[in-house]
């Protein structure tokens, strides 16, 4: 019988502008530009969670490794991450790896992957949620996980100014603080803070207008939303970002969720409204923008990747 629980989910993170006034107690990570994983370690064996609740095992074959590096069943919170030629975070890349259920090994040398550890949730048959965050980093610590393609990456105690200026200087997507004395609430956004340096947020794909020119016959933008207390809320539509593989999956994959009626629970504008192609709001995707404009639509959006690891109802203003 099992020593770990079926399924624990992802604790989350409450976005902030500016550094808290209290930073000193706070332990800071780096954020990593990548997809959130639980990883489940039980006899040689690893099951890998998205924070949706889908089954990514399959997906990152080369994460298996892990399950020879934990003698004692265990359940890891961590980050899939590609990393671009000049050693950063590449979401981008990584997008290539996302949606493939049996990658092939031409596939698995284009693109590697790592697996960045940073929280330790389960030991053998002991739960570690309540245990403060400070404690279980340093449980984590001692299982010494930086073998490739699996790493631990260090955090630091106070010294948040510090950690930002390093995550700009590396072009990384921010930091993420976490209270030392705090426990983990799955699925909730409670006590962890994160502060980007790229705003960037996740959308829902309510329909798309057609292309011209050299997207003629294809999708020209996608028109976005996000969900608000009063419905889904048209927030604009993004052009920009693509490639043309992208352009033909989302095609694919938008096609069967066609309908005739708009999903928005608030008005779109007319413009959009007469040439836009109606979607179920099932698919969520992640966007780049400059900012907000007075009426609530996006500033210069670009187009990042879907999330096939988040749902709909993650897809708010302020997520």
């Amino acid at each position: 019988m099992s020593e770990l629980p079926r399924l624990i989910r992802p604790m989350m993170a409450t976005p902030r502008k500016e550094l808290p006034h209290d930073e000193g107690r706070y332990g800071w990570e780096l954020k990593w530009d990548g997809v959130r994983a639980l990883a489940y370690v039980e006899d040689g064996g690893v099951r890998l969670m998205s924070r949706n609740d889908k089954d990514m095992t399959g997906s990152y074959p080369e994460l298996a490794a892990l399950g020879g590096m934990v003698g004692t069943p265990v359940v890891l919170d961590g980050e899939i991450v590609a990393f671009a030629a000049d050693g950063r975070p590449d979401f981008g890349r990584l997008q290539s790896r996302m949606h493939v259920r049996r990658p092939t090994g031409r596939l698995l040398a284009e693109v590697p992957v790592c697996f960045y550890v940073f929280d330790l949730l389960h030991v053998g048959g002991a739960s570690l949620l309540d245990v403060p965050y400070a404690d279980r980093r340093a449980r984590l610590e001692r299982l010494a996980l930086d073998t490739h393609p699996v790493r631990t990456p260090p955090w630091w105690a106070g010294d948040a100014a510090a950690v930002r200026a390093a995550s700009l200087e590396q072009r990384l997507e921010g930091i993420v603080g976490k209270p030392l004395g705090s426990r983990y609430h799955p699925g909730r956004r409670r006590a962890w803070i994160k502060i980007k340096n790229v705003r960037s947020l996740e959308v829902v794909i309510a329909g798309w207008t057609p292309g011209a020119g050299r997207r003629l016959n294809k999708i020209g933008s996608l028109v976005l939303g996000v969900y608000h207390d009063h419905g889904l809320t048209y927030v604009g539509n993004v052009g920009t970002g693509f490639t043309d593989a992208m352009l033909a999956d989302l095609a694919a994959r938008l096609a069967p969720l066609a309908r005739d009626a708009c999903p928005f629970d608030t008005d779109v504008p007319d413009e959009v409204a007469r040439v836009a192609r109606w979607v179920d709001p099932d698919l969520v995707g992640e966007i780049a923008y400059g900012d907000w404009t007075s009426d609530g639509h996006l500033r210069h959006p670009a187009w990042r990747g879907l999330r096939l690891d988040k749902r709909p109802d993650d897809a708010t203003p302020d997520a």
